[in-house]
């Protein structure tokens, strides 16, 4: 597989719940195909597995939000999201693997990094750890 490769749904869960504390919920009644991914009860990536084309929509550093619309037209703000705060990614090859992957990973830190000092403690996220050491 090359980078541009577009990703699946399972290499999407995959990479979605590699995380410490990560889980895959569907809190929809009415749309049981909306998978929503949360750390400490918060979410941090949300798609429709099945759906065609495959989309992700992820917390996203505002001024990055932006740059990343700009750059990529498979990257738009945030479906039915908060816009400034989200986008959603068309995962169809356009944007490399690799930046997806750093955007999931973006998207959990933003989220865990807003979560109170002892579920970061519990989870052992390294932005603590980080924090401590005064780096």
């Amino acid at each position: 597989m090359t980078a541009k490769t577009a990703f699946t749904p399972a290499l999407l869960r995959k990479a979605c719940l590699e995380f410490i504390g990560a889980v895959e919920e569907q809190p929809f009644p009415r749309a049981p195909e909306v998978s929503v991914f949360k750390v400490g009860g918060k979410m941090f990536a949300l798609s429709a597995l099945p759906a065609r084309p495959l989309t992700v929509s992820l917390k996203c550093d505002p001024e990055l939000a932006v740059r990343l619309r700009s750059q990529y037209p498979a990257i738009v703000g945030g479906y039915h999201l908060n816009k400034r705060h989200w986008n959603t990614v068309t995962l169809d090859g356009s944007v490399p693997r690799k930046l997806v992957r750093e955007l999931i990973e973006d998207s959990y830190d933003l989220v865990v990094a807003s979560l109170p000092r002892a579920v970061r403690l519990r989870l052992d996220w390294p932005g603590e750890r980080a924090e401590q050491s005064g780096e």
